[in-house]
């Protein structure tokens, strides 16, 4: 028997110090209200764990594995001349060189 990484000897000796330190009276309630707040945490859990999985099943619904991505390029800014910079292409530029 192993719970997180406890074994059953460190489980009893866990045991008997609490039992020594709450008493037999109190130790009953820390016992329930221990057992309230590890099932909260687990519901808690769950629920984030099915909210990931109905997220993760949108997104994959919205896209179709059997159909390539589609790219667009969007130039959205106009290049910049810098000084000196005449806007010739560089095809012209070539051209001029060979001419002379």
């Amino acid at each position: 028997m192993n719970i997180f990484g406890i074994g059953l000897p460190e489980m009893v000796l866990i045991f008997i110090v609490a039992l020594l330190i709450f008493g037999p009276k109190k130790l009953p309630e820390i016992g329930k209200s221990l057992g309230k707040t590890i099932k909260s945490f687990q519901d808690a859990s769950k629920e984030f764990e099915a909210e990931i999985k109905k997220e993760v099943d949108k997104v994959s619904d919205a896209v179709d594995p059997s159909k390539p991505m589609e790219a667009t390029i969007v130039d959205r800014d106009p290049p910049q001349l810098t000084e000196g910079h005449t806007g010739e292409s560089i095809a012209e530029v070539e051209q001029s060189a060979e001419n002379g």
